[in-house]
């Protein structure tokens, strides 16, 4: 089953070769491998997701951004709320409070990470 638009964008193709002749032909084969990757890529996930299946390993992590960004922040917010609670001569149990917090929230993130 050839996906739609498929046969005339290989028609396409080639004529494009004959166009430009064989200098050209490396590059036109690969942009129209491209373009037949990337309607594979779409077919597949559309095929998993109707059958709810998770993603592949490559495509699971995608937003692994995430937990960087939340690890950066969460420093960023422990140390300025330290710097403040220690020129405000807080107590230490204040100072701890306020990293149990941050540890919860980041076990919080990597637990929900698990599940899906």
């Amino acid at each position: 089953m050839t996906p739609p638009g498929t046969s005339d964008e290989l028609k396409a193709a080639v004529a494009a070769r004959r166009d430009l002749g064989p200098d050209y032909e490396d590059a036109i084969v690969e942009g129209f491998l491209e373009k037949v990757d990337s309607r594979i890529e779409q077919r597949v996930a559309q095929e998993m997701a109707a059958r709810n299946l998770p993603r592949p390993p490559g495509q699971a992590r995608a937003n692994d951004n995430q937990g960087l960004a939340l690890a950066i922040v969460s420093l960023i917010f422990g140390t300025g709320t330290s710097t403040v609670a220690i020129a405000n001569d807080a107590p230490i149990e204040m100072m701890l409070l306020i990293w149990l917090g941050i540890v919860a929230v980041n076990v919080a993130f990597v637990l929900s990470r698990r599940r899906t």
